[in-house]
């Protein structure tokens, strides 16, 4: 439970004083050795914590993903590997896996999503890295519109969907090669665009290299960029970006 809910659960007597103050006595973190879990960070930010999966030992992982989920009633994991999601699996039989993205995750099943974001892709193959950038917003309750595949090689896809990313609050815009959808994007619209360079091209393109400078250098105003693959940052950033949207 977040402060909130403690709140509201001893206002409407269903749990004890004595209870809601052992909540607020805790320590800000959860002590296990070799993890110290931030188990105050919704309240201080409104997101709580997120476990990045790669290269965790499946004890530690298995472990940390059954606390967060505990503490929080849902867990969001990113970069999980498909034997990751089998071994937590056999934990907790209701969790998801997205072979695509590769988020795994159990989420509550009243969420509201509110407000708007668009995730743009370039390109098909900028599909996994977008798709960790929607599902962490949606995870986090902002409502995602996709548009895939609208790079500027074929431009007129992007502007028949021009309704969806004017109107929405924050646009995420994904890709890999040249990395020019974000500067277009960012011609288009008056909402923050947050540009996600992707590794994905030949070899000039240096792993996302060339993207990330071109997004860096764009001469579009509203363009903040996040790092090489970084669809997690983008999810987050624009949901932050989508509260303030929706609270206006």
């Amino acid at each position: 439970m977040d402060a909130r809910e403690v709140l509201t659960k001893l206002k409407n007597n269903e749990i004890s004083v004595e209870d809601a103050e052992q909540y607020f006595r805790k320590e800000p973190f959860y002590e296990m050795g070799y993890a110290k879990l931030d188990t105050h960070r919704q309240t201080r930010s409104g997101f709580a914590e997120v476990i990045f999966c790669s290269g965790k030992a499946d004890e530690h992982l298995l472990h940390i993903f059954g606390k967060l989920y505990e503490e929080n009633g849902e867990v969001l994991g990113t970069r999980a590997s498909k034997h990751q999601y089998e071994l937590i699996k056999e934990k907790y039989p209701e969790v998801c896996y997205d072979e695509i993205s590769h988020i795994i995750k159990i989420e509550k099943a009243d969420k509201k999503r509110v407000g708007k974001i668009a995730v743009c892709t370039a390109g098909t193959a900028d599909i996994p890295v977008a798709e960790e950038a929607a599902q962490t917003a949606e995870y986090f309750g902002s409502y995602v519109e996709r548009l895939y595949d609208v790079g500027v090689s074929g431009i007129h896809r992007l502007f028949s969907r021009l309704d969806v990313i004017q109107t929405a609050n924050c646009v995420v815009a994904v890709a890999g090669m040249e990395g020019a959808l974000a500067s277009v994007i960012g011609g288009l619209v008056d909402k923050p665009v947050i540009a996600v360079p992707t590794s994905i091209g030949y070899g000039a393109s240096m792993n996302g290299l060339s993207a990330l400078l071109t997004m860096i250098n764009s001469c579009a105003n509203g363009i903040a960029v996040v790092n090489i693959d970084n669809g997690y940052g983008a999810g987050y950033i624009s949901t932050q970006i989508n509260r303030m949207g929706v609270r206006e």
